[in-house]
């Protein structure tokens, strides 16, 4: 039953509040929890729900996220007969009028049923019991909720979804979404409420608070798990280097680092480097960054291939975290 969905992920968000760390890539691609994309996980989903076929329509700039998913090879999407489908958005109001721009591939799917996600919702989720649930209560379509409030993922037959794309313009619908908050509508609508760990990123403050909350086992092991695993673009690294001196507390350390200073309750991801007597606290230190010597660093975001001179010192706040972007050099001087 399962492998009679497809998957549809609309990556058109536009960076609004997280400009800070999508100004120069797709919302989609920004980096989470030591070794991952934010799409990782509404594409894990899929995958581990039986889903042989998504389609991803994403907004410019996509190059990062096109380098990440390549084949789709690290999701086994890399098939003969269906697998992965990237699909670049026009410049067009509407997911409508955006998916309709690409008609035929779903004139030429067999799928009877179709997941439509947004890119950046944090779960880990088999989307079975979710189509159990729309056959079961007989629905025209589906929302998935978490708490209550909406996850922007929602169920629909793909004889629905055509229909309101090819209909768009005499309706006023411009996306899934907007018919089911449509209160006059006809469709019988469902809800299913998702009870694990879900956070929706939408802003910076979102993904730094979704990130320290990680760092938490009982919230770590609700999203990673051995039956339901998230797949990631594989990457070869050797073993994180602890030198002498160095201090490790409540971090999460990808592989390929050299850590000489002391990280306190941060996500530093792969091939980073912290310098002698530095102090990392409450961070998020992104791939190939490189802290030089007695630095200190709290409540900050530093973005891939971030230089910080020896002696730095960069603080934000638990409310407002300071984002460093990517490719900076930062120096003593300039953050005195």
């Amino acid at each position: 039953m399962k492998k009679s969905m497809l998957g549809v992920i609309d990556a058109t968000m536009l960076p609004g509040e997280m400009a800070e760390l999508a100004g120069h890539r797709s919302p989609a691609a920004i980096p989470f929890a030591g070794r991952y994309r934010l799409i990782d996980f509404v594409l894990s989903n899929m995958v581990n729900s039986g889903i042989q076929s998504v389609a991803i329509f994403p907004r410019s700039p996509y190059r990062s996220l096109m380098d990440h998913l390549g084949s789709g090879k690290d999701w086994d999407l890399n098939r003969k007969r269906d697998g992965l489908f990237f699909f670049p958005a026009p410049a067009k109001e509407g997911q409508f009028s955006r998916l309709a721009e690409h008609l035929d591939y779903f004139n030429r799917s067999d799928q009877k049923y179709v997941i439509v996600s947004n890119c950046t919702t944090v779960a880990n989720m088999d989307f079975g019991p979710t189509l159990d649930r729309f056959i079961k209560q007989d629905c025209d379509l589906l929302e998935v909720t978490h708490n209550g409030e909406p996850a922007n993922i929602y169920l629909l037959s793909l004889e629905l979804l055509l229909t309101l794309i090819e209909n768009r313009h005499e309706t006023g619908y411009q996306s899934v979404q907007s018919v089911f908050e449509d209160q006059s509508s006809s469709l019988k609508k469902c809800q299913y409420e998702f009870e694990g760990f879900l956070k929706r990123i939408k802003s910076v403050s979102d993904y730094y608070q979704t990130s320290m909350e990680l760092l938490q086992k009982d919230k770590w092991s609700e999203l990673f798990n051995e039956f339901q695993p998230i797949y990631t673009k594989v990457k070869d690294e050797p073993p994180t280097n602890y030198l002498e001196g160095s201090h490790v507390t409540n971090a999460m350390i990808a592989n390929g680092c050299i850590i000489e200073g002391e990280v306190n309750h941060s996500i530093v991801f792969r091939a980073v480097t912290i310098g002698k007597e530095s102090s990392v606290k409450n961070s998020i230190i992104m791939q190939k960054s490189k802290i030089g010597s007695n630095c200190t660093l709290e409540h900050v975001i530093l973005d891939k291939d971030v230089s910080v001179e020896d002696g730095t010192v960069l603080r934000g706040t638990a409310e407002k975290p300071l984002v460093v972007k990517k490719g900076s050099i930062e120096s003593a001087v300039a953050s005195s």
